[in-house]
């Protein structure tokens, strides 16, 4: 798809809001306003995808065929096809996602895993740029979403946030929802925090290990507790990482599957 403007659009599909906006994908800088809508109640799909339909015709650039489109969504996704739900309708397990939100928009996308997008957005254009080596990016949300990027490629659909640790998936306790549901002082949760990326480095030996997610904004609280062999950094792009991802992937600036970011 060629990309003569230098722009994309960018969409972040998420459980409660769907955001999207238009980006200049040389900067990371969002030309337009972001706009965000509710969630539909139950997040089925002919729902969520008339509703991004609807948003993205807001847009700047939305009437110009020549300007890519891409989508991420709460779910791994393979050729198009969205193999897990999380936060959305069960419906979507085993759907051909990508083209039926293609057939609405009436182009081709690019249809990726929001935690696939929030990394490819920090390794462009936040905490990770121009870093060598290995970098993890974590989001630590409702559950923890988690992307890999090596040398600038991109290792898609990484679940490390289902990593068992002490016969629990960790994500149901190293969580941000966890830390609140249970009420966890940041010293407590920090604990269990040194223990999931404790296990990542085991793993993946990471150079760099990137935390986003909302509670990134109280990063003071909790990463100066953790003793790790990885530099360990705050996500710098927070609630635009999936919209700048989502927008990189689309006008082709990322690497998969042996293909190089940049």
């Amino acid at each position: 798809m060629s990309n003569d403007t230098g722009v994309a659009i960018g969409v972040d599909i998420g459980g409660t809001g769907i955001k999207g906006a238009t980006v200049d994908v040389g900067t990371g800088e969002l030309t337009s306003d972001r706009i965000k809508i509710a969630t539909p109640e139950g997040a089925r799909p002919d729902d969520v995808i008339a509703a991004v339909a609807e948003l993205v015709r807001k847009l700047p650039n939305a009437g110009d065929e020549h300007t890519p489109i891409g989508v991420a969504f709460p779910a791994v996704v393979k050729h198009g096809v969205t193999m897990t739900a999380a936060n959305v309708s069960d419906d979507w397990i085993g759907l051909e996602a990508e083209k039926l939100f293609e057939k609405a928009l009436g182009r081709d996308i690019s249809f990726l895993n929001d935690a696939d997008a929030a990394g490819l957005a920090e390794y462009m254009y936040g905490a990770a740029k121009d870093v060598a080596g290995v970098t993890l990016v974590t989001t630590l949300g409702t559950g923890i979403g988690t992307a890999i990027i090596c040398d600038g490629v991109l290792v898609p659909n990484v679940e490390l946030g289902h990593l068992e640790i002490d016969g629990h998936d960790a994500e149901t306790r190293a969580s941000n929802a966890a830390r609140e549901r249970e009420d966890l002082s940041w010293k407590k949760w920090a604990k269990r925090l040194q223990k999931y990326y404790r296990a990542c480095e085991k793993y993946l030996s990471p150079d760099l290990i990137v935390v986003g997610g909302g509670v990134s904004k109280h990063y003071e609280e909790f990463l100066p507790l953790l003793d790790l062999d990885a530099r360990i950094v705050p996500a710098k792009l927070r609630n635009n990482a999936g919209i700048l991802g989502a927008a990189c992937r689309a006008a082709g600036l990322h690497g998969t599957a042996g293909e190089r970011v940049g």
